[in-house]
């Protein structure tokens, strides 16, 4: 079936329930986010013709003709009940309904959910399930901050010229197996039963506590001395456990580092391929990204419902 294009700004509001998929810009807080969209958003709707706006009426008026007979004649008068300079703009960004699915610091940019009136009851069951999401840190050798961001005061330097990729490889290898026997603590099995080597064979589970980091991938794929940078898969993370995962690395590489940058790539099936850049943060870019996170779900429907412990990811 051919798309069509609608007009009418009732039609395609009640039809704007679902997930979008939004490109968050490193250094801008998810509370402008949201209201950068919803404002362009009631900006766009508020142009389109709604079904019950007429922009003029016909009124009837008797005017006295010619040989005392009256004639009735129709003349065409605005309507200034339902002008907006009496009601108001008719959408406002009160109306709608958006909530993120997962939240990212405000120096993280990449893939950010929100979930938009109908569609806050499908966020809110991807973030029960919490789905892994990928993050590209990079950070920088020499140098410790006070929060482990590069936004804040420099507190130590040290030399890092003995940091080769072989030994930093080696050591994230090591955090990774290490995140991976705290998998099943945090289920509470125990690693010599029975029971850890079955759910071992399944692959990697879901921890039962919703609070505590892991890391269940971690590898180098960029090192360029003093920078380096990390594939991160994690669950229940978080911008400064991850900036301060960079600053304990740097301790085992006896040096220091800090976190220059935090990139999500992925949360679960949804992809910075397919997140709504800044330019695109109007109707038809939300109509059409809704679209594409619908067909996202319709494919992957474990992303809503979970019915077993070990990751579909």
């Amino acid at each position: 079936m051919a798309l069509q294009k609608v007009r009418d700004a009732s039609v395609v509001f009640r039809n704007l329930n679902g997930i979008i998929n939004v490109y968050k810009p490193a250094g801008m807080k998810i509370k402008h986010v949201r209201a950068a969209i919803l404002h362009n958003v009631c900006e766009d709707l508020n142009l389109l013709r709604a079904n019950n706006e007429t922009e003029a009426h016909q009124i009837p008026l008797l005017e006295t003709g010619g040989a005392a007979d009256p004639l009735l004649r129709k003349v065409h008068s605005l309507n200034l009940s339902e002008h907006v300079l009496s009601t108001g703009a008719r959408y406002q960004m009160e109306d709608i309904r958006c909530a993120t699915v997962a939240s990212l610091g405000i120096h993280t940019s990449g893939v950010l959910l929100f979930g938009i009136n109908k569609g806050l009851r499908q966020s809110m069951k991807i973030q029960r399930n919490r789905p892994i999401r990928a993050y590209h840190v990079t950070g920088q050798l020499g140098k410790a901050t006070e929060t482990h961001l590069p936004d804040s005061h420099v507190t130590i330097k040290a030399n890092y010229r003995h940091v080769h990729p072989e030994r930093l490889s080696a050591l994230v290898s090591s955090l990774q197996a290490s995140h991976q026997r705290k998998m099943f603590e945090l289920c509470g099995v125990d690693m010599q039963s029975q029971a850890a080597y079955e759910i071992a064979c399944k692959g990697l589970i879901r921890p039962a506590n919703n609070t505590q980091p892991v890391i269940y991938g971690i590898k180098l794929i960029d090192f360029q001395k003093p920078h380096f940078t990390l594939e991160i898969h994690a669950i229940n993370e978080s911008e400064d456990y991850l900036a301060t995962l960079i600053h304990e690395i740097g301790i085992e590489l006896r040096t220091v580092a800090h976190c220059t940058a935090l990139r999500c790539i992925r949360h679960g099936k949804f992809t910075v391929e397919g997140a709504l850049l800044r330019h695109a943060w109007n109707l038809p870019g939300v109509v059409r990204n809704m679209r594409e996170q619908k067909e996202v779900l319709e494919a992957h429907p474990y992303l809503l419902k979970q019915d077993r412990i070990e990751l579909r990811n």
